[in-house]
This record gives C-alpha cells, structure tokens and sequence, in this order.
C-alpha cells in the first residue's frame, strides 16, 4: 500500500534554506572524448556552449 502525502503537506516539511546556505553548481560537459567544467573555458567557449541548442532525434 502507498501512502500519498498532499502537496501543501510535502511543501511545508521541505527544508528551507537561506542564500548563504546553498552551493552554485558546477556545470560539466563532454569536450573531445573527455569532461570539463564549463567555468574553466575560456570566454570564447563558454560563449559557444551556452549558444548550443538541444534537440530529440525521432526513432527512425
């Protein structure tokens, strides 16, 4: 049997954390075979991975 908790029961239990108690995440993509954390591209880079677009190719 499950139990299902209501939304606003599940939302009021969530931890609330304060600006100075959360962590930026680290963004890491795949870049000739290996990863890198995007933050240590240069400018260029960063600029051209942020101008990427993604897409779904239909099962043929």
């Amino acid at each position: 049997m499950q139990t299902l908790i209501a939304p606003d029961v599940a939302a009021a239990s969530a931890p609330k954390l304060d600006d100075s108690q959360r962590v930026r995440c680290e963004i890491w993509t795949r870049v000739m075979g290996y990863h890198r954390p995007v933050a240590s591209f240069n400018t260029g880079k960063q600029g051209e991975f942020n101008e990427r677009r993604f897409f779904v190719e239909r099962r043929a």
